[in-house]
């Protein structure tokens, strides 16, 4: 496996208005990261341990992660999961104030490295900047990296148009772009890895940082099948989708589907009407789940 690396504390300067203004989208927040595991206690248990982040109910009718005012759910799957870096998600993350006491820590209770701790900034940074990838029993990829905090903090994806999906996910999801100049959309590279055109998003806590396709296709050449040249769904993949709440279901659909967003499954209904939810497709195929949840935080 090649040597990875990124650039995503370097992208983002300063938070900016979006782009584009949306009145629709101001109550939208990020919800949830959807997994699919064959043993989801088991999964639960590596989340809770390894990272900052707490058991609790979803609705009152699943076990779930609450990680820093987000959900992650899982789905039991019969077979394990296709995992590889060729979907639009590459993987999500947490922070660490001292990555490389983090490193340690992770590395004396048995876990598992994709990428071992390994350093992007200069010699000459006046802070250094560290990160490392851990591996989930289910192969899903989670960033460590040197941040002021160490909680549940960004989802890293691809795309094959990155500020467009940027653009998408500011006009629709109501996402802020992060830095003060005009996105570039010119190819930009670091140690022979495209990184570049890219887009930084906040969506609440979580930063959405989107890379072009390329980076995948040079670092994770193995991954892609002979003759494929596109990202492929994230659907039934160790990662599956993103969710994000909205106050008002059948509102917001009414106006994505005016925009020509296109509505991949039907709202239905669980916990007794508490929760309502449907699907849209979001940039490169990405599963896109909008919920609106009448459930509260866990307790």
């Amino acid at each position: 496996m090649k040597k990875i690396t990124r650039i995503a504390a370097f992208l983002a300067i300063a938070c900016a208005a979006p782009l584009v203004t949306c009145a629709q989208t101001t109550d939208i927040h990020f919800h949830h990261l959807h997994l699919n595991t064959v043993d989801p206690q088991r999964a639960i248990d590596f989340y809770t341990t390894k990272f900052e982040a707490r058991k609790a109910r979803f609705a009152g009718m699943q076990d779930a992660v609450w990680a820093h005012d987000s959900w992650i759910l899982f789905t039991k799957v019969a077979a394990a999961p296709p995992w590889e870096l060729v979907s639009p998600v590459w993987h999500f993350g947490w922070g660490a104030e001292d990555m490389k006491a983090e490193f340690r820590k992770q590395t004396d209770s048995g876990t598992q490295f994709f990428a071992p701790l390994t350093k992007l900034s200069p010699d000459n940074a006046p802070t250094e900047f560290f990160y490392a990838y851990v591996q989930s029993p289910d192969h899903a990829l989670i960033e460590l990296n040197t941040a002021d905090h160490h909680h549940f903090g960004h989802v890293h994806l691809f795309s094959a148009d990155p500020v467009s999906a940027g653009e998408w996910y500011m006009k629709h999801l109501g996402a802020t772009r992060r830095g003060a100049t005009p996105a570039s959309r010119e190819p930009r590279f670091r140690n022979d890895l495209q990184i570049g055109p890219s887009m930084s998003l906040m969506s609440d806590h979580v930063n959405l940082i989107i890379y072009p396709v390329e980076y995948s296709k040079k670092a994770y050449a193995d991954h892609w099948k002979s003759g494929q040249t596109t990202l492929v769904t994230s659907r039934g993949r160790t990662v599956d989708h993103l969710g994000f709440s909205v106050p008002d279901l059948d509102q917001t659909l009414a106006a994505l589907r005016k925009d020509g967003v296109k509505v991949t499954a039907e709202p239905r209904s669980i916990a007794n009407g508490q929760i309502k939810f449907a699907f849209v497709e979001g940039p490169d195929q990405i599963p896109i789940e909008l919920i609106e949840d009448h459930t509260g935080k866990p307790q």
